[in-house]
């Protein structure tokens, strides 16, 4: 059966190349005689492959020296509370602060007030039904907080952060879960950043988290030993068994975009895919996309006939033709184009050919 174009959300496509290689390594790997998924986390062929890997990832995006990089469990919704957990103590006041722009953000925030944290909502694009990302300035930034917590890209509602907010002293922590990998970023500018590892790096399964040496040591008093950042540095993230074979599927996946340029090259094409794709929907007007211009993210793109009916059948059609998944999240309705960095230029391109087709044979009323 030939490979369909997968626009999901996440868990999304894999690069067609480390498939394979996974693949070609299920069985054995090398001269090991056994499967990844079969070894000791404990023994010196996985050791060679997780620090393989945290080195290639710390090439991929220049991590600076002074960050430790963790590969967890538990998705990147479990650091909805590990973040509190390891940084409210940061300072005196034990306030954080959030900017909410679109669902995961809001549950962030939310998940530190059930905890009983002063968590205070700085600025939101609720009153637009997230179509933008807001802006703050300095002066917003209350310098005695501990943290300031953001979502660089919403994955719902098909918004990005278009600037790195100037938080001043107070570390910006950073949910990157659908835009890590996808371009260069300065890790110097954050705090910590942390992702699921399903949309741009590996199956479901896997948490990066990227955090400056200087913000370990902060955790309260009882502490989860799972959720404690400090505790996994310093036991290279093995203090338990870590998720062993997704770790080795992004350790490929960093290797594959090493190999064709690194983050540079990767945001060549994927700006080149968005551009193609928010051409087309500017260039039009059967369909129309919510999320204001300064504020699109090039990973997630949504967009909607203004039929509910139509919307549906569009989906169901898109399927039907080898594009799956393009049903829009039911907090927005309509479509959603996950392009992330294993989608082909080719499946763009698809996309807005049966995008026009479909336009041409159901008009609106």
């Amino acid at each position: 059966m030939d490979r369909i174009f997968n626009f999901s959300a996440g868990p999304s496509m894999l690069p067609l190349p480390v498939l394979e290689k996974a693949a070609s390594e299920l069985v054995s790997y090398k001269d090991t005689g056994m499967s990844v998924m079969e070894m000791s986390h404990r023994g010196k062929d996985y050791e060679a492959i997780i620090n393989e890997a945290e080195a290639d990832l710390r090439k991929l995006m220049s991590i600076p020296s002074n960050y430790k990089v963790l590969f967890l469990q538990g998705g990147a919704s479990t650091q909805f509370a590990s973040v509190p957990l390891n940084l409210i103590n940061r300072c005196e006041s034990k306030k954080a602060l959030y900017i909410l722009s679109g669902q995961f953000s809001t549950k962030a925030y939310k998940e530190a007030l059930k905890m009983g944290y002063n968590a205070e909502a700085i600025a939101s694009s609720k009153d637009d039904n997230f179509a933008y990302v807001p802006y703050v300035e300095k002066f917003d930034i209350d310098q005695d907080a501990s943290y300031l917590h953001i979502c660089f890209n919403n994955t719902i509602y098909g918004t990005k952060f278009p600037y790195i907010p100037d938080a001043g002293d107070v570390p910006i922590v950073a949910d990157m879960s659908s835009c890590i990998l996808s371009e260069p970023i300065d890790v110097s500018k954050f705090g910590v950043i942390y992702a699921g590892a399903q949309k741009n790096m590996a199956p479901a399964g896997m948490t990066l988290v990227i955090v400056r040496e200087d913000l370990l040591g902060y955790q309260e008093e009882k502490m989860p030993t799972m959720l404690d950042w400090q505790v996994m540095a310093e036991n290279n993230s093995m203090y338990n068994t870590p998720p062993c074979y997704t770790i080795y599927v992004a350790g490929l996946v960093y290797k594959w975009l090493l190999s064709i340029g690194g983050l540079e090259r990767m945001k060549e094409i994927n700006s080149y895919k968005a551009k193609l794709l928010y051409d087309y929907l500017d260039s039009q007007d059967y369909y129309i996309t919510p999320v204001k211009r300064e504020s699109r993210s090039m990973m997630n793109v949504t967009f909607v006939t203004g039929n509910p009916d139509l919307d549906k059948k569009f989906a169901q059609e898109a399927e039907n033709n080898g594009l799956k998944s393009l049903k829009g999240h039911r907090s927005v309705g309509g479509m959603r184009a996950s392009i992330y960095n294993s989608m082909p230029v080719e499946g763009v391109e698809k996309l807005i050919n049966f995008m026009k087709d479909f336009a041409k044979d159901n008009p609106k009323g």
